[in-house]
């Protein structure tokens, strides 16, 4: 693994995928990407974009950055792609490449203007953990923005909307022989509660927050990191307990 603050290479060797999540995206990754498009109707990248022209520039976290499928979208800004799963790293052009996890993230503190992310949140072990980590690496004023997938607002839309993924979103792994891998993909989408409860008690502040796509299944937010301690030294603004 990289030390703290350190980026890998494409040539650096990179560390195995550990937990079982992992193991899926690993036997997905060179499918991934076509696979999601295909469900989002192509609109995939427009959603990530309206999220990234939010952030501010300079150095950036693709926080599970996998293939890289938002790097044409972050103009010039210097970009650090983390995942833990290799598979993934290693279909990705970004030049500097970390494995590791959202919960523990390698890098020193205030050490990053943004942090991006888009379709992660769901697969953490911890989403209190990683959104801490995130604002422990963000510099003061810097931000971060997500995309994630839930269900729909409404229990009779939330209803049909589990009823429909049930049945379309295992077909289109079916497409790449990943049948039970996209089962998955659809049981985690009631993993975390909806996107309005989820920030609402952050350790960074919450600037705006927008639902997406057909029902509003797919939500984006920017949050915004602002504490610093008297004294000057960056500090993370910790969840209120």
């Amino acid at each position: 693994m990289p030390t703290p603050d350190s980026t890998a290479s494409a040539e650096s060797p990179l560390a195995p995928a550990e937990r079982p999540t992992d193991a899926i995206f690993a036997r997905i990754a060179r499918r991934y990407d076509l696979i999601n498009r295909l469900l989002a109707a192509g609109r995939d990248r427009a959603w990530r974009r309206s999220v990234i022209e939010h952030l501010p520039p300079g150095r950036l976290l693709d926080l599970g950055a996998g293939t890289g499928a938002a790097l044409p979208l972050f103009d010039d800004r210097q970009v650090v792609a983390l995942d833990p799963v290799p598979q993934m790293l290693d279909l990705n052009p970004t030049p500097a490449r970390v494995v590791g996890k959202g919960e523990s993230l390698p890098f020193g503190d205030a050490s990053f203007d943004a942090v991006f992310s888009a379709f992660v949140l769901r697969n953490l072990d911890s989403v209190e953990t990683t959104m801490d980590e995130i604002a422990r690496v963000l510099r003061p004023g810097g931000s971060v923005g997500v995309v994630g997938l839930t269900r729909p607002k409404g229990k009779l839309a939330a209803s049909l909307h589990r009823a429909g993924s049930a049945i379309v979103v295992p077909m289109a792994g079916a497409l790449i022989d990943a049948v039970d891998e996209y089962r998955y993909l659809h049981r985690s989408l009631d993993k975390l509660p909806p996107p309005e409860q989820l920030f609402a008690d952050p350790p960074l502040r919450l600037d705006r927050l927008w639902r997406m796509g057909p029902l509003g299944f797919v939500y984006a937010a920017i949050l915004t990191k602002l504490h610093v301690t008297r004294i000057g030294r960056c500090e993370p603004t910790r969840r209120r307990r």
